[in-house]
């Protein structure tokens, strides 16, 4: 744990001087990052109330009251109605403080472009996924927006990483499995038929969420049979429906494609999983023992008719 505490605070210390946080004179002007900040804030939410303002940002009361303050002095804020109580009044932009956040603003998307420009497109790409992650692992509670797309070159093999390094890490289940989820992803890839076969890819903000493939059973002897297969959630992304949404989006696909049922093949230990089949209309039909992860597991059939 120590060492991941250092990695979380080398980067702070990182970032901290890469935005120039510390500076009194932030991107040039006569102007500290919490002022820049607080003027950003008001620009997005004005008239806004000194209350509303603490919440969030998060700062100090008195603190922020010295902000506003000093912006009221330079006439960039005013606050609304000076009858009423002084923590009360709402704050707005003047006319100077709209030209300056204009200002502002265009230098800091000037300082993030040229940024940008050091990157080649992939890196660019690399940057914002790992940016969006990182908000969502530390402020799960942001609901992002959901949708499901198909998968982008690569993200296959990047799926059947995740189910490997997932599962191993919280059951233990080793390269067994992680063979047997190769193979799977392969067959998929090297037998795919688009017009009754299909890989979601659950997209929170950007980010990969969680995915499932749906496969086509007729050609292994069982027609009109679709098979659920690989579904899994990011830790980041549980509680959000996730899910839900990746079996619910295979059973109408296989109905749309006039499938009789779907099946799937899951373990008495997934707990979680089961109870996901359950909420959406699958059965238990059969179990029976098995050691393909190298260790013995009660493995389960589930079937939902169409």
């Amino acid at each position: 744990m120590d060492d991941m505490i250092e990695a979380v605070r080398r980067y702070n210390r990182f970032y901290v001087k890469h935005i120039g946080a510390i500076d009194i004179h932030f991107l040039g002007e006569e102007i500290s990052m919490a002022e820049a900040r607080v003027l950003l804030e008001i620009a997005r939410h004005e008239p806004i109330r000194a209350s509303t303002l603490q919440e969030i940002l998060q700062i100090d009361r008195g603190y922020l009251s010295r902000i506003i303050t000093r912006l009221g002095r330079r006439a960039l804020v005013a606050r609304d109605d000076a009858s009423q109580d002084r923590r009360s009044r709402p704050v707005s932009l003047t006319p100077e403080g709209k030209l300056f956040v204009a200002q502002l603003d265009r230098r800091m998307n000037d300082a993030i472009r040229a940024s940008l420009n050091g990157l080649d497109p992939v890196e660019r790409r690399d940057l914002v996924t790992s940016l969006r992650q990182v908000q969502s692992l530390l402020s799960p509670g942001d609901k992002a927006a959901l949708s499901l797309r198909a998968p982008r070159p690569g993200e296959i093999s990047l799926i059947a990483a995740r189910q490997s390094a997932l599962y191993a890490e919280s059951h233990g289940w080793g390269e067994k499995l992680e063979c047997l989820i190769a193979e799977t992803v392969a067959q998929f890839m090297r037998h795919f038929t688009p017009e009754r076969e299909a890989c979601w890819v659950a997209d929170l903000g950007g980010i990969m969420a969680g995915a499932v493939f749906l496969t086509d059973e007729t050609r292994l002897g069982a027609p009109g049979t679709a098979r659920l297969r690989l579904l899994h959630v990011e830790p980041f992304a549980r509680r959000q429906g996730v899910g839900d949404a990746l079996v619910q989006q295979c059973v109408a696909f296989a109905a749309d494609r006039g499938f009789e049922r779907v099946i799937l093949w899951t373990h008495t230990v997934l707990d979680t999983a089961r109870r996901l089949y359950a909420r959406n209309g699958f059965s238990c039909i059969s179990t029976a023992p098995h050691d393909l992860f190298g260790v013995t597991l009660q493995g389960e059939d589930w079937e939902k008719r169409l």
